[in-house]
């Protein structure tokens, strides 16, 4: 487990309340192995905090522990969709509270404070409820034709298989792709693949 902080206050107190406890390794920052456990303590979301926090998550099979005194509400999603599945407010952060979120952030497990679990249901809630006025659409936003189309684009086959293989023309095809990479910002057939696969659409 690394520990990542803006003051040196708020580092050595999270490491010694960490090191009293057998059930975690602490490590150096920088030298994290696949499923190391990465604590970063910021007073808020600015975004030299958030940069670091998506750097943190997206290297090789790191987990996120955050702890903050503040989350407003763009950016609880943000964290989310970052891969934290922990996060602890800074007034709560004892040694013991601590060590629940790195063990839960290990095995995978979610572990959020209730009244940010409360939020996180309101926004995925309202979320959910913009993305149904699309016709047959999922709460994640991929109506079932779109999924089944980017299943066969993640099999490497082009617009005229797909349409074969569907029974659709190949303009609905295209206009398929074209839809759903518009409405998602998606920049091109790769990244629609790859939303999909992150989502477990495919």
């Amino acid at each position: 487990m690394e520990v990542h902080a803006s003051d040196p206050l708020s580092m050595d107190g999270a490491v010694s309340q960490l090191r009293r406890h057998s059930e975690v390794e602490l490590i150096e920052e920088g030298t994290g192995r696949p499923g190391t456990v990465a604590v970063l303590l910021a007073e808020g979301l600015d975004e030299p905090t958030l940069s670091r926090l998506r750097r943190l998550t997206r290297a090789d099979g790191t987990k996120a522990v955050l702890v903050t005194s503040l989350i407003r509400e763009a950016e609880l999603l943000q964290v989310i969709e970052y891969g934290v599945g922990a996060i602890v407010w800074r007034r709560e952060a004892t040694g013991h509270r601590l060590l629940r979120a790195v063990l839960a952030a290990s095995r995978g497990d979610g572990d959020l404070p209730s009244d940010l679990l409360g939020r996180l249901i309101a926004q995925v809630g309202t979320l959910q409820r913009g993305t149904t006025s699309v016709t047959g659409a999922t709460a994640s936003g991929l109506a079932p034709r779109e999924v089944d189309v980017l299943r066969l684009v993640a099999e490497g086959m082009d617009t005229g298989e797909i349409a074969s293989k569907l029974s659709y023309s190949e303009r609905t095809v295209k206009n398929v792709m074209h839809g759903l990479t518009t409405r998602l910002q998606l920049r091109n057939r790769a990244h629609a693949v790859a939303y999909a696969l992150r989502e477990g659409y495919i």
